[in-house]
């Protein structure tokens, strides 16, 4: 479940990356030849408000179906599927312990686990992996600790049998995304930030020497508008969608319409800046320089440019197809160039391969 390296396999490993978001669920998948990467297929379909609320899934059949849907849109063949998981059924932490060989720390993870984990032991399942020795103390390591609810897990493992596929990994959301960060950008000496906001969570994922130093996730997102819209202009959640994306709103004025997106931005920025704070207390010498944003509402202007202020960092949207081959006749450049910050943690987990770590 933790961490990801890219490598050179053949079909028979290759997955197809299946991000499942509250308000849509997008599916890519890649291929790997002596040329590079290619992009073989990416789209995505919308599901109902409420089958899926705070990373839970409500509506198992609604779901299942519009995964089938999905594949049958874009006649995606290949059943080995990677997926990713969030909120606060998910806990990463990054804990330090004494040296001890990795086979000891399997045994002896639940003992260690237990201590930063606010669930019962018994009722996660845990992963690590070890980053090395700790810079003050040369006895100890540096762990980085993943726990995930068994019954979240479980879940979403029925959720893709009811689709009919056949799941090989569950990745995290952060993971997903630093790896195609990663693997697009290479590596960074400066602290970044990647921030996915999505319907209706936002991840902070902050990276220091290119490994993961600090991550939170937020109930805040995009929905935060749409009830608001909703609220106002006396709609449904998807016409308050569409209202959002309208050059001239009907059943709201301009001015409405620019208020509510005002106000949720400054929120979003305020939970983003928490964050910060949060890692600064931590690492008093370091500053973020860089802030990559993925997420249906990196498009908004406003957000990105009250964030770089707030921040005074650079802030940028995040383009997981940059080193990807696009050849296929089906992909619209136009298409991809405006859903690029939502496909990010589906082309994450398209790069994996079904053995690696």
């Amino acid at each position: 479940m933790v961490g990801s390296k890219i490598m050179l396999f053949g079909p028979k490993n290759e997955v197809v990356g299946l991000d499942i978001g509250s308000r849509s669920i997008k599916v890519a998948e890649v291929s790997e030849s002596k040329k590079g990467w290619t992009l073989k297929k990416f789209g995505t379909i919308d599901i109902d408000p409420g089958a899926i609320e705070e990373g839970v899934v409500k509506d198992h059949q609604n779901v299942a179906n519009a995964i089938r849907q999905l594949y049958q849109n874009y006649n995606i063949k290949q059943q080995n599927v990677a997926i990713s998981i969030g909120g606060y059924s998910v806990i990463v932490k990054n804990i330090t312990i004494q040296n001890m060989p990795e086979e000891q720390l399997h045994e002896s993870i639940n003992f260690e686990a237990e201590q930063y984990i606010p669930f019962d032991i018994n009722d996660v399942n845990l992963d690590f992996q070890i980053l090395g020795e700790a810079e003050q103390n040369p006895n100890q390591m540096n762990v980085l600790l993943v726990a995930a609810k068994k019954d979240m897990v479980n879940d979403y493992i029925n959720l893709i049998d009811m689709a009919g596929l056949n799941l090989c990994i569950i990745d995290i959301d952060a993971f997903a995304l630093q790896n195609i960060y990663e693997f697009n950008y290479g590596a960074q000496e400066e602290n970044v930030a990647l921030i996915d906001i999505g319907a209706s969570k936002t991840s902070v994922n902050i990276l220091k020497n290119n490994t993961s130093v600090f991550m939170r996730d937020v109930s805040l997102g995009c929905n935060q508008i749409y009830q608001r819209i909703v609220s106002i202009a006396n709609c449904t959640m998807v016409e308050a969608e569409a209202i959002m994306l309208s050059d001239k709103p009907d059943k709201l004025s301009t001015e409405e319409l620019k208020e509510i997106i005002s106000s949720s931005v400054s929120d979003w920025c305020d939970e983003i800046r928490r964050a910060f704070d949060f890692f600064y207390s931590t690492n008093p010498d370091d500053r973020i320089k860089q802030i990559v944003l993925s997420g249906g509402a990196s498009n908004i202007k406003e957000f990105r440019e009250l964030l770089a202020m707030q921040s005074s960092a650079e802030v940028k949207i995040i383009n997981p197809f940059e080193k990807t081959n696009i050849t296929s006749e089906q992909l619209d450049d136009a298409y991809l160039n405006q859903l690029a910050p939502q496909a990010a943690i589906s082309m994450g987990l398209a790069i994996r391969r079904v053995d690696d770590k």
